[in-house]
């Protein structure tokens, strides 16, 4: 099947990853105009994550690639700008800054997905990790974390205690399936 419209957008978001970094890395107070550029960059990368599934979905693109790449483009675009966002906030001392322990929470969640896909790709010889409703909550209660905190929305901390939690909840129920999938005899 070749290079699917659907694998393309999902290409894009890998390339958008470095653009937002530099872009981020380049912010000072005095060039306040460069949040407002990088928050462009992550929201529109972050919606090419909906644009890439629609297609999948209703041009019939759904290819073994497109479930590998897609799902590794969501994280490594989500966890660098978290990273990157991090570390600004607290170097500029914007009011509004992440807090080091959702930050730990975001990305010890994402890391152990990772690693139990890989897991059960190796014993297994596949991994298919269907999204679920809290997976699908904490993914957009991310967003609007990261989206917060770009705008410096003073009431983020309720939004960091909903992400924080549909979080936990979703890596538990992640978990949970992986272990099931793993003791799983019959494929």
């Amino acid at each position: 099947m070749g290079i699917t419209l659907a694998n393309k957008i999902t290409i894009a978001r890998f390339v958008a990853i470095p653009v937002l970094v530099g872009t981020m890395l380049y912010y000072s107070p005095e060039r306040e105009y460069i949040r407002w550029v990088a928050l462009g960059i992550y929201l529109l990368a972050e919606a090419t994550d909906v644009v890439d599934g629609y297609v999948a979905r209703h041009l019939r693109q759904k290819t073994r690639a497109g479930s590998i790449l897609d799902p590794l483009a969501d994280k490594l675009l989500f966890l660098t700008t978290l990273v990157c966002l991090y570390k600004i906030s607290w170097d500029f001392e914007w009011p509004v800054r992440l807090p080091l322990w959702l930050v730990i929470a975001f990305f010890t969640r994402e890391v152990f997905i990772v690693i139990g896909a890989l897991v059960i790709e190796i014993k297994r010889g596949g991994a298919e990790i269907r999204p679920n409703i809290f997976g699908k909550a904490t993914a957009f209660l991310q967003v609007i974390c990261v989206t917060a905190v770009f705008l410096q929305f003073s009431l983020t901390i309720f939004i960091w205690w909903l992400a924080l939690t549909a979080t936990v909840i979703s890596g538990i129920i992640y978990m949970r399936e992986g272990i099931k999938a793993l003791n799983d005899d019959h494929r």
